[in-house]
């Protein structure tokens, strides 16, 4: 029992520390806390296995991590860019899922729809649907074209992009588990209606209670029982990813006064403990002990078709959208990083059994190979293509 202890010491520590080296780098952090999950679990030291304890954390930290994604969002902004970044996202969601899919049919043979075989190709499909919204905003800002149009049009279908991921994340895991497509639909409408409901009665408790206790710790209380309840409500009552059900309380409460005070809250113990516990997690749950010729192969054409299916989906969107050509390259280019989100849905469908260990490691290699070439490339776009005006400013 007391070796969890021992376990979450060495997991913190070891995953700080590659932060650390991957920060100095020029990387992103989780990149270090994956690596440093692979160095002590099973593919090299050995000194950390996943149990029942590490999981919780594991499950704690990334329902966690989407309630302060939910809680960063600009609600003005998304709806400022809505219709053109929608647009957007799901053609950037379209192409990367049927790509996948096919991807992986192609390397194992084309199954019958409804056979578990199909459900893994169309899983491999969904892992590269999502984009890494903190990535590509990292990036833009150190670009300087955060807060213009383009900037603002990429970083909302990002976020637009990772809620249709979730919603296509909860549809095939529930299609897979035997419920059939039309009964999760059903039960994704009703949870989501009845997320509105609560979320408007919640909204306005949540203001009134925020103007009697401005900065306090009881919003912070609040706001996370608040998550917990609808991770569990989502999972539980509909069979919705849990993650789903704490992203919509993030929305839910984003437009509350104290949002960014509790968004930092959260941020404190998520980053300290249980996030670097998540995404080491990856890496131990990674094995690397049947990585085949053939499987490798798959993982460099997987990293392939996921970089480009994003590139070529966005950025033709964009261009329907009439952005110039070169303006639409670069909502490809910024749309194809991805991150966190690729991470929480791999890991759930190596839960259910639809995804097996060994392709992590595809899905590490993605994370880290775009992560690296989306701020190289982009800086090369900017430089030598600066933005356009899109016709929408013009006319304004």
């Amino acid at each position: 029992m007391y070796s969890v202890f021992r376990d979450l010491a060495i997991i913190i520590l070891s995953a700080k520390f590659f932060a650390l080296v991957a920060r100095k780098c020029k990387a992103p952090q989780v990149v270090g806390e994956i690596i440093a999950g692979l160095i002590i679990g099973p593919c090299l030291l050995n000194l950390v296995q996943t149990n029942d304890a590490i999981s919780i954390f594991a499950e704690i930290g990334v329902v966690l991590l989407m309630f302060s994604t939910g809680l960063g969002t600009n609600l003005k902004e998304l709806m400022r860019a809505g219709p053109i970044a929608t647009l957007i996202a799901c053609i950037g969601v379209f192409v990367p899922l049927v790509g996948g899919t096919l991807l992986y049919s192609a390397f194992y043979g084309f199954a019958a729809v409804g056979s578990p075989e199909f459900y893994r190709a169309l899983f491999i499909g969904t892992i590269m649907t999502a984009t890494s919204v903190s990535i590509t905003v990292a990036t833009l800002q150190e670009l300087g074209h955060l807060k213009s149009f383009l900037g603002t049009t990429i970083v909302s279908a990002a976020v637009i992009d990772d809620v249709i991921g979730i919603i296509v994340l909860t549809c095939v895991l529930g299609a897979s588990s035997g419920e059939g497509i039309g009964g999760v639909l059903i039960q994704t409408v009703l949870f989501f209606l009845v997320a509105i409901g609560v979320g408007v009665v919640i909204h306005f408790a949540m203001k009134w209670l925020d103007k009697r206790n401005p900065h306090t710790q009881r919003i912070t209380i609040v706001s996370m029982a608040f998550c917990f309840a609808m991770a569990y409500i989502a999972e539980q009552y509909f069979g919705i990813a849990d993650i789903t059900g704490a992203y919509i309380a993030g929305i839910v409460l984003c437009a509350m006064d104290d949002a960014p005070y509790v968004e930092r809250r959260v941020d404190i113990s998520n980053y300290v403990i249980f996030a670097p516990v998540f995404f080491a997690s990856i890496g131990l749950k990674t094995d690397i002990s049947g990585l085949t010729p053939e499987i490798l192969l798959f993982c460099i054409c997987f990293v392939i078709v996921a970089l480009l299916t994003k590139i070529i989906g966005c950025g033709l969107a964009a261009k329907i959208c009439r952005f110039n050509w070169g303006d639409s390259l670069k909502v490809g280019v910024g749309m194809m990083t991805r991150g966190e989100v690729a991470l929480i849905v791999a890991q759930k469908g190596l839960e259910v059994g639809v995804v097996d260990p060994v392709y992590f490691t595809a899905v590490i290699l993605l994370i880290v190979v775009s992560s690296v070439a989306t701020p190289l490339v982009l800086k090369a776009l900017f430089t030598k293509m600066p933005p356009v005006p899109h016709p929408s400013q013009t006319k304004a």
